[in-house]
């Protein structure tokens, strides 16, 4: 039941983001803003302008970096900053799912199409994926639901949406990490080492294959301590330590093994190219001259960054095109930005703040076991404050920590949404715990008191199975807190169709 009403808002909120979309980037005229815009080289046919009147608005900013290299490959050295996955997928719906359309749309009018029902589709995944991981973190079906029903409205919705790598890798973030809580270790790897391919913080989810397993080894071990003897125990120990320690290097080998590989492709473009200037179309070479793009070429010089001890292509990339480093952010022309990212920093401040507060001592034993004899970690005490939450919030405050230092701060808030659920975890505890109208019961979903006359036959008041629906109607009567947190939401929600599909800047 929970599932089918969270996938029927998702699908809602997809429905109404495409529509609003187009008739935003219809509506509003697009700014002439300095971003990546390379020429198209293909004659437009029959339903090109239709497509790209619909759908335009999900091509824009760093979306066309994904739509160029899906069509062209890596050209330009700056489009090793985007990772492979997505551009694969995009382009290997336009050759199959939508090759039937291929007399009457061009490769970037198939790309197009393909950006809208691919995310779409992999936003309803990452959206069961996640209540799942709620369900079995939190053990708490109402929270989950909520949580669930808010990722719905994620303030990173446009990101989501448009032809950015978003959804693609959350739904590979949380599906990975519900497998390696279930204990299906080597397919979560997969699973997250796929979400690396995706998006270059998926080498954080490290942490957690590091983590998650040496918390199931202590259990064992504790097990055997007292069910063992003699050199049984011995064995049973040295046994439970090689597993672990041979799982935790496979699996660190598999995550970073896409990362890695994409490097060495980028290497080997630049650094040893066999690519000749001759070979790159006119339009795309006078568009590399102007703009100073470099591209490979055979019989010119390598890049300096081909020289260095460990000649990484991404944090050249990060640190030359993007300006991206240690403080860099922190000037004073960059406030609005850091005003931007506010709510989404307040968010994990607060998650981090009131577990410590909550679990102090388990904090400082990095959850690893619990004080008491009688507690297990095995039987969480259900809710936000459960021993499993530990290694979440460590995860969403060290992305937290990193992205405010270290990165253009604005991108805090897509950063964080499609890779942690602590967000909408913090979320929607504090709605159940701040506002009135939203009771529990022991075994029902989050529900609504509506204050109406109006009763059922049995006497019995209507509750619907959405509380973010029902919520909406009564938002004057809302407490505070809901009114903050939802107006973040639904502000985000559309703010960013409106600006980011007009080249206007957004998070």
């Amino acid at each position: 039941m929970d599932v089918s009403v969270v996938l029927q808002f998702a699908t809602i909120t997809r429905g109404l983001s495409l529509l609003l979309q187009a008739v935003l980037n219809a509506a509003i005229p697009d700014h002439e803003a300095d971003a990546f815009s390379p020429p198209r080289i293909e004659e437009p046919l029959y339903l090109d302008s239709v497509v790209e009147w619909l759908l335009g608005g999900l091509s824009h900013w760093d979306a066309e970096h994904f739509l160029f290299i899906a069509e062209r490959g890596y050209l330009y050295e700056h489009n090793f900053a985007f990772f492979p996955l997505l551009p694969v997928i995009l382009r290997g719906l336009a050759e199959t799912l939508l090759w039937p359309l291929s007399s009457w749309l061009t490769v970037r009018g198939r790309l197009l199409l393909a950006v809208a029902l691919g995310n779409s589709a992999l936003f309803l995944l990452s959206v069961v994926a996640l209540y799942a991981l709620s369900r079995i973190v939190l053990q708490d079906r109402r929270l989950a639901l909520l949580s669930s029903l808010l990722y719905c409205l994620t303030p990173a919705n446009v990101f989501m949406t448009a032809g950015y790598s978003e959804s693609l890798f959350a739904a590979l973030t949380f599906g990975g990490l519900f497998l390696l809580e279930k204990g299906f270790t080597f397919r979560a790897c997969l699973a997250l080492g796929i979400a690396t391919a995706a998006r270059s913080n998926g080498l954080v989810n490290i942490g957690f294959l590091l983590y998650l397993p040496s918390l199931h080894a202590l259990s064992q071990i504790r097990v055997y301590r007292t069910t063992t003897k003699g050199y049984s125990k011995v064995f049973h120990y040295t046994w439970v330590i090689i597993r672990l320690l041979f799982t935790s290097l496979l699996g660190t080998a598999i995550i970073a093994l896409p990362f890695c590989a994409f490097q060495y492709y980028g290497y080997r473009n630049f650094c040893t190219p066999s690519t000749s200037l001759e070979r790159i179309p006119p339009a795309l070479l006078s568009l590399a001259e102007r703009k100073g793009y470099r591209v490979p070429d055979e019989n010119g010089p390598p890049p300096l960054w081909c020289m260095r001890p460990l000649p990484l292509l991404y944090s050249h990339i990060q640190d030359v095109y993007w300006d991206v480093g240690f403080l860099r952010y922190f000037q004073l022309k960059q406030i609005p930005n850091f005003l931007l990212a506010l709510p989404m920093a307040t968010l994990g401040i607060i998650a981090a703040y009131a577990y410590y507060q909550a679990n102090p001592d388990m904090c400082l034993r990095l959850g690893l076991w619990e004080a008491g004899a009688n507690k297990r970690l095995d039987k969480p005490t259900p809710g936000f404050f459960n021993p499993r939450v530990f290694v979440y919030i460590v995860h969403s405050t060290a992305l937290l920590v990193f992205g405010t230092l270290c990165m253009h701060v604005q991108v805090l808030t897509r950063f964080l949404a499609s890779s942690s659920p602590v967000p909408f975890w913090i979320s929607a505890h504090l709605l159940l715990l701040n506002e009135p109208l939203l009771h529990r019961r022991k075994t029902s979903t989050p529900n609504v008191q509506l204050h109406t006359n109006k009763s059922s036959k049995n006497g019995c008041k209507h509750t619907p199975h959405n509380p973010i629906i029902a919520l909406l109607p009564h938002w004057r009567t809302c407490s505070p807190t809901t009114q903050c947190i939802l107006g973040y939401f639904i502000s985000y929600w559309m703010l960013g169709l409106a600006l980011h599909c007009n080249f206007l800047p957004w998070t």
